[in-house]
């Protein structure tokens, strides 16, 4: 077998088909004319100029057609980033760059040094409660911009106590506007859902306004900031505007040049420490949840399609995605759930289509941002409430509460510590499941059986904070029973034991001669058998099977081999 290339591209580049490519352009089309809008919304939301939405929306899908690893996945502004972004960047431009190049050395870092199996330890109701909280934090971020209110801090609940204390100033233009672009962008989301597939042999005009549906519902986004756009354009020419506009959006693409590496200030130059100490815990949050948002989406989208992902490759590739991004003035970027949808439900082949999605938003820069400047802001906060609002997931709380409550402790935990600052709520929710899983790690299940002696069986791996009650529930178990009994210590669950627990065995081994019996191990597994053999503990002895330790560990230790093991205890 050949080696395989080490650069993606390289992997399906060389058998190009020709058929892939009308497939390539239109979802690279499809995904643009999403993008685009979203990008000018995303940037609000970060609160940056909006250029800078556009800046960051090109770098990542040309460097992801190089070194990604998924056909579907599209990388740019997202709304998890962009609310992160607005947290740690403090609405500054330079903040907002320089935070994207530190963010993708640590994770370039992290991909070369294969740390991609950090992200593993996120649990699942840590990420979900995060995002639940994040979808009704952006939501509600945006509302203020759907009343037409100004001068809203950004601080969630001083947020919701304004808004409600001065929702007597709202915008009826902005209010109705927005609320109508919401209610097209849901009419349009439902109507794809449930667009019934065009058959082949169908008539040529069913599947003509097939497509014609599919393409509206496909770029709504496009179409909704397009028809609000064309609104205040004609109340502008009438000569009165009760929207709340855009603005002017500099023309023409960035410099490619190093971000700003200081600030300089009416008082000062904020030099290039005090700006990573700003940032302070930003830069290990943002690129984590970078990643993390990027291979569960690669990886949701590669299990739908039959392929694999590699972890660390995609961390290469949003690494140098965000370096490179940062010298276009880009802010952090990460996979987008919405458009890689977008780029699946297309049709796409390979990860070319991000070509001409690139492409599409170089020409927005290029020619079309003077057209921007009539984009109401009641609409671009209808398209980011359409795109967050789905990310709540209610449903979980129902199932965590059948499958298994203790996981709800870190949902909950992450879910409301978000509402106050989203870095205490993500810390917050990873400590509580690491404790969790210690918890577990230190006491796991013990199976006591009794019979002429106690067999003993440990239900999973012995690590050292285990040793204590291990020693506990054999100590316990046999000096209880009436007469004290021996032990068989079955470890046929246990793969791997460290230093601690061989001391901790010795000590228990000792402890029963103290008291005149006996402790004998069975089942274990080489590796284990191995340790125990290397550290020579005093009246080790080992049975090979648990049916030769019932039939001959009785007598050996002290009781009858033919009484069975009866009654069964579980210690947790």
């Amino acid at each position: 077998r050949c080696p395989r290339p080490a650069l993606p591209i390289l992997r399906w580049l060389p058998r190009y088909s020709r058929a892939w490519l009308p497939l390539d352009l239109l979802a690279g089309l499809a995904v643009g004319l999403t993008a685009v809008p979203q990008a000018l919304a995303y940037a609000e939301l970060a609160g940056l100029p909006l250029q800078y939405g556009l800046y960051s929306s090109f770098m990542g899908c040309f460097v992801y057609c190089f070194l990604g690893t998924a056909k579907d996945v599209t990388l740019g502004p997202t709304a998890i980033m962009s609310l992160l972004v607005s947290s740690y960047a403090f609405h500054e431009p330079v903040y907002a760059v320089l935070l994207a190049f530190l963010s993708g050395c640590v994770q370039l870092a992290m991909g070369l040094l294969h740390l991609g199996f950090l992200l593993d330890f996120i649990s699942c109701p840590v990420i979900k409660g995060f995002t639940s909280a994040a979808s009704i934090t952006i939501s509600f971020n945006q509302i203020k911009n759907i009343l037409g209110l100004q001068g809203i801090p950004r601080q969630f609940f001083l947020q919701v106590y304004e808004t409600l204390r001065r929702i007597g100033e709202t915008r009826a233009g902005d209010a109705v506007l927005g609320l109508t672009c919401l209610a097209a962008l849901t009419g349009l989301r439902a109507m794809k859902s449930r667009l019934p597939q065009a058959a082949p042999v169908q008539p040529l005009a069913v599947r003509i306004s097939y497509l014609i549906v599919w393409i509206s519902a496909t770029a709504r986004n496009a179409l909704v900031v397009l028809f609000a756009g064309l609104v205040a354009y004609s109340f502008q020419v009438m000569g009165s505007q009760p929207f709340r506009l855009t603005g002017s959006i500099p023309q023409g693409l960035p410099a490619f040049r190093l971000p700003r590496f200081s600030l300089a200030e009416p008082n000062g130059t904020v030099p290039f420490q005090s700006m990573v100490e700003d940032m302070g815990v930003g830069l290990a949050v943002v690129p984590l949840m970078g990643l993390l948002e990027t291979v569960a989406i690669a990886k949701a989208f590669a299990s739908q399609s039959g392929y694999r992902i590699d972890p660390n490759q995609e961390l290469l590739a949003l690494g140098v995605a965000n370096v490179l991004g940062s010298f276009v003035s880009s802010y952090p970027i990460t996979g987008s759930f919405g458009r890689t949808a977008v780029n699946a439900q297309s049709g796409v082949c390979t990860p070319a289509g991000g070509l001409v999605t690139g492409a599409l938003v170089l020409l927005s820069l290029a020619y079309l941002t003077s057209l921007f400047y009539y984009i109401p802001k009641a609409a671009l906060a209808a398209v980011i409430i359409s795109a967050v609002v789905p990310m709540f997931d209610a449903g979980i709380f129902g199932t965590l509460w059948r499958v298994k409550r203790l996981d709800l402790v870190p949902l909950c935990v992450t879910f409301l510590l978000c509402f106050w600052e989203v870095q205490y709520g993500i810390v917050a929710g990873v400590l509580v499941s690491g404790i969790l899983l210690l918890y577990s790690i230190a006491r796991p299940p013990i199976k006591v059986s009794e019979g002429a002696v106690l067999l003993v069986q440990p239900g999973s791996s012995l690590h050292f904070p285990a040793v204590e009650h291990l020693r506990d529930s054999v100590c316990s178990r046999a000096l209880a029973a009436s007469p004290p009994r021996s032990i068989i210590l079955d470890c046929c669950h246990v793969s791997s034991i460290d230093y601690t627990v061989v001391v901790g065995l010795a000590e228990l081994l000792q402890e029963l001669r103290g008291h005149g019996l006996s402790l004998a191990f069975c089942g274990l597994k080489d590796p284990v058998l191995q340790v125990l053999l290397s550290a020579d503990l005093e009246g080790f002895r080992h049975f090979p099977s648990r049916e030769e330790a019932e039939r001959c560990g009785g007598a050996e230790l002290g009781g009858s081999a033919a009484e069975p093991f009866s009654s069964t205890a579980e210690s947790t």
